[in-house]
């Protein structure tokens, strides 16, 4: 059984890690789900406020907290 957790990305992030984390935990490519989030916010959709609330909501990886201690 696979132990995953969504999760804001560390190591794939160009602003908040919400769609590197995304795209982490559903096995895509994460500029998928970028560009997801641009059309939802550009065509009336609730993007820029879902992408907002995923960077509020979501926890940091794990592995960057490990990484962090380590240095």
């Amino acid at each position: 059984m696979d132990n995953k957790k969504l999760t804001k990305s560390s190591s794939n992030k160009q602003v908040a890690g919400v769609a590197g984390g995304l795209a982490e935990y559903f096995e895509v490519d994460p500029t998928l789900v970028r560009i997801a989030f641009v059309v939802f916010t550009f065509t009336g959709g609730p993007g820029l406020l879902v992408y907002i609330l995923l960077a509020l909501i979501l926890p940091e990886d794990e592995r960057k907290a490990k990484n962090d201690f380590t240095a």
